[in-house]
């Protein structure tokens, strides 16, 4: 607005809208008494009558001037002040207003058995090991408490028919042998623990009926059932009518992609919120009825008709309630008639993040043994339990402040919830949960064929952290997860990126007070570190030079005789490398060799494939 739309007339006297403050408010009104009153009222000083009703009229307008600045700043979250506009403003951004979250460590679990004599060899007796089940709770020495994420099977057996157990002698026996053992397995466990709210539902419908939980700073629910055997699924908007649901792996790859992915309706469902001023959360369900079919945007008009059948001369007048528009199962379907038991996860805060070696009672054991154990030998294995995490607890914090709370939506704001450019591709490939499968890199490429489609090459590592090809059920999964996501024109052709493997020669001159063999240790130490298959990226180019003064920068080097970079294919001494040849030599350019479009460098075996020679 122009400050010429600001400026009125008033009795022909020029007005000015922009002097919103006590001062200039009071001044005008002065002047303005002075000019047009002036044959009727001749005291305007601070002490007279009329100076009393001027700085008034000042004071009402300096105040509503304050206000209307004060909720006109209210409606932007940069200049919110007030806690309850700023929660309403980061709610309606789309953020998550989230409690405090809990820690998460590892904890060893130790457990005494008896030994056995199996195939000429004393080892622990597998009908003494037990299940150590999820929901297991420990307790650190500050007080804090833990629960265990997960089953550790102690009767766990590889391919090769032995426990995955760690295990050693604990006690012998009068001939040295191994009368019991001591057994080691790792469990992931958090600080938010388990709880479970009940909640009866009238048979009435209401629409978007709420629930609030009776914890605070709930981290996690875990399921919503009610009583009729019906599972409701938590959607960031009512509107949303599918999720991804979680199915265990059975087949062989399972060791790298533990559950496959899919997306199933959800009819019923809710979504969450979080009070900043009470820590607690609400859960809001959907706004249909069950027993309604109707799955159109808008219902039927036919059916909330009113029957006028009898009526044949007059009709009275008539009136529509508009709630049963609201009745459509597009939004929904709200409880009725029923038992809702909402399970949830809750605590957290930075005082969870306790330090290594402190968590070493067990405050509730849950196990499993095999049906024909003993009672005297489960106490007696279950009394034998020691725990202890050796890192620290790590990931609790506190509620965000609401200068945190702005941040994150101005963030917010950026960011996009689905795939447009290259960056929000690779984004979305990493959000995907690890137990789907983990790509370890991936990379983007135009298709040369299709102008609206994308290359994206992904590969992925084992259990010792060398590069292998992605398994078929992550790819599975990644297609399900990406195309809830896409633009609909677009097309991701996802394949596996190709593995460069190379082996590293060079020949060093040593000065003479220098121990060769120490030298060529730290050289080999720092080329591998440089090589580590962290630092490279899909479709990433290898610098030679940067190999070159790592040599040369090393203590002891004074001189390099040679330099040589090779392909390596098929098997090798036992070692087996990757099915990809290419020419070193023909793709280098400047010192710089260009990996084959959608390749990844890879130094396999350090040990072995850095060969240097000192002279």
């Amino acid at each position: 607005m122009s400050k010429k739309n600001l400026v009125k007339s008033i009795r022909g006297n020029q007005r000015s809208y922009l002097n919103k403050d006590f001062n200039s408010l009071k001044a005008d009104l002065v002047e303005y008494g002075k000019t047009y009153f002036s044959d009727q009222i001749s005291d305007f000083s601070q002490n007279g009558l009329a100076g009393m009703f001027i700085e008034m009229n000042a004071y009402i307008g300096d105040v509503m001037a304050y206000y209307l600045d004060h909720q006109y700043n209210e409606l932007n979250i940069l200049t919110a002040v007030e806690s309850s506009n700023i929660e309403r403003l980061v709610k309606t951004a789309g953020v998550k207003i989230r409690g405090a979250s809990p820690s998460t460590v590892f904890v060893n679990f130790y457990i005494e058995v008896d030994s056995a004599f199996v195939n000429s060899e004393y080892l622990p007796d597998k009908t003494q090991l037990p299940i150590i089940k999820m929901g297991t709770t420990l307790t650190s020495t500050s007080g804090i408490k833990f629960e265990l994420l997960q089953d550790l099977n102690f009767r766990e057996e590889n391919s090769q028919g032995s426990i995955k157990a760690e295990y050693k002698t604990m006690k012998t026996d009068s001939d040295g042998n191994p009368s019991t053992f001591s057994l080691k397995l790792r469990g992931f466990c958090t600080s938010g623990l388990s709880s479970t709210d009940t909640f009866t539902v009238p048979d009435a419908f209401k629409p978007f009926r709420t629930f609030s939980l009776k914890s605070g700073n709930v981290s996690e629910i875990t399921s919503v059932i009610d009583s009729d055997g019906n599972e409701y699924y938590e959607v960031d908007s009512l509107s949303q009518d599918t999720v991804f649901k979680r199915v265990s792996n059975t087949l062989k790859d399972s060791d790298l992609v533990t559950e496959n992915m899919s997306v199933v309706p959800a009819p019923y469902r809710y979504t969450t919120s979080t009070s900043r001023n009470t820590g607690l959360t609400t859960l809001r369900f959907g706004g249909g009825s069950a027993e309604s079919t109707d799955d159109d945007i808008m219902p039927d008009p036919s059916e909330i008709a009113i029957s006028l059948y009898g009526k044949k001369k007059t009709i009275s007048r008539l009136t529509l309630d508009p709630n049963s528009l609201l009745k459509t199962r597009t939004l929904g379907i709200s409880p009725r008639n029923t038992t809702i038991t909402i399970s949830y996860k809750a605590g957290g805060g930075l005082s969870h993040n306790v330090k290594e070696g402190s968590i070493t009672s067990v405050a509730s054991l849950l196990s499993k043994f095999s049906s024909g154990t003993k009672s005297s030998t489960i106490s007696k294995v279950r009394s034998s339990l020691e725990i202890s995490n050796d890192m620290q607890a790590k990931g609790g914090e506190s509620p965000l402040t609401l200068n945190e709370l702005k941040s994150t939506v101005l963030s917010f704001q950026n960011s996009q919830s689905r795939i447009v450019t290259k960056a929000d591709l690779i984004a979305r490939v990493y959000t995907m949960p690890s137990n789907f499968g983990r790509v370890f890199r991936a990379g983007v490429r135009e298709h040369p064929n299709n102008p609206l489609a994308s290359i994206l090459n992904i590969i992925s590592r084992d259990t010792d952290g060398t590069l292998i090809i992605s398994p078929d059920n992550l790819k599975t999964n990644l297609t399900t997860y990406l195309n809830e996501f896409r633009l609909i024109s677009d097309a991701i052709d996802i394949v596996d990126s190709s593995i460069v493997n190379i082996r590293i020669f060079y020949g060093v001159r040593i000065d003479e007070v220098s121990n060769s063999s120490l030298v060529l240790q730290k050289v080999n130490s720092y080329i591998s570190s440089y090589m580590s298959i962290d630092n490279f990226q899909i479709d990433q180019s290898l610098s030679t030079s940067d190999i070159v003064n790592i040599i040369l920068n090393t203590e002891g080097v004074v001189g390099l005789v040679s330099f040589k970079i090779d392909c390596l294919t098929g098997e090798l001494d036992g070692r087996t490398y990757s099915d990809t040849s290419f020419n070193i030599s023909a793709n280098t350019d400047r010192g710089i060799i260009v990996p084959p479009p959608g390749s990844i460098f890879e130094l396999k075996y350090p040990n072995d494939d850095i060969i240097g020679q000192a002279r």
